[in-house]
């Protein structure tokens, strides 16, 4: 478990040994361990080396675990973030020979949902301006409660537009999960129907799962690298944002009339969510949220809902 840090497994075992008897001889390492204690000694000294042990007499001792081993771990992490970013560099320097080279490969099939997944991961973790995502119901690959990599992406500065069907807003925790991505900086809209599930990173590279693999009943998708492919995709995004509502789902700033539930449930509503979903984010009864609504029917003065929904454009409050 604790090879990652640099021990044996034999080092491993003995430090824990340690750890639960804190002073304790070879001999007793030993024969806890059924070796011999010229074994235990042996690497009784190579934790001594490491400083992970020190020797008092004929005991040895072990230092804090999250003193000793911290520094290793960090030293861990600095390695893997420096390998991570080295394979991302070879990979674009290898996209790009393939594609001066060979024009076929401007489109890669990925199939599986673990493989279609981790490329998903992948196209955030590398990006470093903006993420384009259409996000339509039943995820063949990661929900998006599952993606962590969105975060740590916004909060290293990464712009994410994110367009969610409404059908997905309809499933059991979508929309706090939506208002979480809305808290971190995601710009989210929503709309009736998108046409394909859709990611695009920096305008360069796009993913967009296709249909089941007849032969395995796995789900494929096509990685697309830079070409005018990825422009039209782009292209297709922006068109279906301009016609999107935007889900104002995060609070309400100062100067709005409205309270910041009010906000929430009618960029909900414009959004297309049934009373029902809306009642569950916001924590109250179908029948409040009809209550509320007739409430700010009369403050728009709409004499029904479409109209409130073509009020709140004109008078603003959603901007």
């Amino acid at each position: 478990m604790l090879e990652a840090l640099g021990l044996t497994a034999d080092e491993e075992r003995v430090f824990r040994v340690l750890v639960d008897g804190y002073r304790t001889v070879p001999g007793d390492v030993a024969a806890r361990l059924g070796i011999e204690a010229a074994e235990a000694e042996r690497v009784l000294g190579a934790l001594v080396t490491k400083r992970l042990v020190s020797r008092t007499g004929e005991h040895y001792v072990p230092a804090p675990p999250d003193v000793s081993l911290g520094p290793l771990l960090l030293q861990g992490q600095s390695e893997l973030e420096r390998a991570r970013a080295a394979v991302t560099e070879l990979a674009e320097q290898y996209r790009g020979s393939v594609r001066r080279r060979d024009p076929s490969r401007l489109i890669e099939v990925v199939t599986g949902a673990e493989a279609i997944r981790q490329q998903a991961l992948s196209l955030q973790r590398d990006a470093r301006e903006e993420v384009l995502w259409f996000c339509r119901e039943a995820p063949i690959a990661m929900a998006a409660s599952e993606n962590d990599e969105e975060f740590r992406a916004l909060a290293r500065g990464v712009r994410f537009r994110v367009l969610y069907e409404t059908a997905l807003l309809e499933e059991p925790g979508a929309v706090a999960g939506v208002a979480e991505g809305i808290r971190w900086g995601e710009r989210a809209r929503t709309i009736a129907k998108l046409p394909v599930r859709l990611a695009v990173a920096d305008g360069s590279i796009a993913l967009c799962p296709l249909a089941h693999d007849e032969t395995t009943g796995e789900p494929t998708a096509a990685l697309v690298l830079g070409s005018t492919l990825v422009t039209g995709l782009v292209a297709l995004f922006e068109s279906y944002w301009e016609r999107a509502s935007p889900l104002r789902i995060d609070g309400a700033p100062a100067d709005t009339p409205l309270s910041a539930d009010e906000r929430r449930l009618l960029s909900l509503l414009v959004g297309g969510v049934s009373d029902k979903s809306i009642a569950k984010h916001l924590g109250i009864s179908p029948r409040t949220v009809q209550r509320r609504l007739q409430d700010l029917m009369q403050r728009a003065d709409a004499s029904s809902r479409m109209q409130l929904a073509w009020q709140v454009a004109k008078l603003g409050w959603l901007d």
